[in-house]
C-alpha cells in the first residue's frame, strides 16, 4: 500500500536530549526527610555536619541564611561550565523569580536529577558559560545554589535578559500557569530573598530602578522602576513564572519584609530536609586565591525559558 505522507517539521525546530545523570544513593539519602517532623531548630541539624546560619544586617533589613544545597549537593559537573571566574554586580538591587517551566509532579528526591538537566541544557544546548539561575528551589521547600560564583556574591546570571546584572534570579521547578505554587516554594523564596537583599540593605517590599541592557520588551539604556521582587515577565515579554505565581507576588513582597523586620526564621516554614552532608562544608568556588571576579558586573546573555525559545523558533 501507499505510505502515509510525513509532515515536514516546524522550521527552526531543534530537539534536545538532555541526559542529566544518576543521583547517588547517598544523594538520596542526604535528601529524605530527616524525622524531625518538619520542626527546626536554627543551628541544629542531624548528625552528619552542622549548617551554619549567616545573618546579614543592614539597617532596618535583616535577614538569616536559609540552608541552600550548594553545587556538590546536587551533583554538578563542574567540568561543564567555563572554569574562569564569571562576572560580578557590585550589588544586587532585585531578586526575579521565574519557573522553569518543567512538570510538577515530580518527587522531591529527583529535584537534583532536574537541576542537573536544566544545568547541561543551558551549557551544552544554549552556549551559556553556567546554569542561568542564580538558585533553584523545588516544592518541598529546599533552595539549591545556581550558577557558580558564591551564593553571598552578587553573580551575574543569565535568567532574565536585559537584567541580569544586580539582580539574582530564583528559578522554581515546575509550571505555573494553571497550577498553584506549593506553599512550602513560596516560604523558600521568602527566606532567600530576605537574606540575599539584606546583604545590600535593600526592603524586599520596596522598588529599585534597574537600566535595561536591551530585551526583546526594553530597549538598551532604558531606565525602569521594577518591584525589588519581580517576576520574569517585568523585564522580558514571556508568560514566565506563569499566572499563578506571579499573582503571588505581592504577598511574597510583604511576607519577605515581614522577615527582614523581624531578624528570624519562622520555625514552622523550615522544610524537613537536612542538606547533603557534604553542602555546606564542600570547597566553593573562589575558596582558591584568584578564583574572584573583579565586580566589573559585566553583562551576559540569556534570560529564555523553553517556552521563550519555542516561541521564537516559531516566529
Amino acid at each position: 500500500g501507499r505510505r502515509a505522507a510525513v509532515a515536514p517539521l516546524p522550521r527552526g525546530m531543534r530537539l534536545d536530549m538532555v541526559d542529566p545523570g544518576r543521583t547517588s544513593p547517598a544523594m538520596r539519602a542526604a535528601l529524605a526527610p530527616s524525622g524531625h517532623g518538619g520542626r527546626h531548630r536554627p543551628g541544629h541539624h542531624g548528625r552528619h555536619h552542622h549548617v551554619r546560619y549567616y545573618g546579614a544586617h543592614t539597617g532596618r533589613h535583616f535577614g538569616l541564611r536559609p540552608r541552600i544545597i550548594t553545587r556538590s549537593g546536587w551533583g554538578a559537573d563542574e567540568s561543564l561550565r567555563e572554569s574562569d571566574a564569571p562576572p560580578y554586580a557590585t550589588g544586587v538591587k532585585a531578586v526575579i523569580v521565574h519557573h522553569t517551566d518543567s512538570a510538577n509532579d515530580y518527587e522531591c528526591a529527583d529535584a537534583p536529577g532536574i537541576i542537573r538537566a536544566i544545568y547541561r541544557y543551558h551549557v551544552r544546548s544554549e552556549g551559556w558559560r553556567d546554569i542561568g539561575y542564580n538558585f533553584l528551589v523545588d516544592k518541598c521547600g529546599r533552595i539549591y545554589e545556581g550558577r557558580a560564583g558564591g551564593v553571598e556574591r552578587a553573580v551575574v546570571g543569565a535568567h532574565t535578559l536585559g537584567f541580569n546584572t544586580g539582580t539574582t534570579g530564583i528559578g522554581v521547578i515546575g509550571e505555573f500557569t494553571h497550577q498553584g505554587p506549593p506553599r512550602a516554594a513560596l516560604h523558600a523564596i521568602e527566606r532567600l530573598a530576605a537574606w540575599k537583599l539584606s546583604l545590600d540593605g535593600v526592603d524586599a517590599d520596596s522598588t529599585t530602578t534597574l537600566v535595561s541592557g536591551g530585551s526583546n520588551k526594553y530597549r538598551k539604556g532604558v531606565r525602569i522602576r521594577f518591584h525589588v521582587i519581580a517576576g520574569h515577565r517585568d523585564g522580558f515579554l514571556t508568560d514566565c513564572p506563569g499566572d499563578r505565581l506571579y499573582a503571588e507576588l505581592p504577598e511574597i513582597r510583604r511576607a519577605t519584609a515581614g522577615l527582614q523586620r523581624t531578624g528570624r526564621l519562622e520555625d514552622g516554614d523550615l522544610p524537613p530536609y537536612d542538606e547533603p552532608s557534604q553542602g555546606d562544608t564542600a570547597p566553593q568556588y573562589g575558596d582558591r586565591p584568584g578564583d574572584w571576579g573583579d565586580g566589573s558586573g559585566q553583562s551576559v546573555p540569556g534570560g529564555d525559558d523553553v517556552s521563550d525559545l519555542v516561541q521564537e523558533f516559531m516566529g
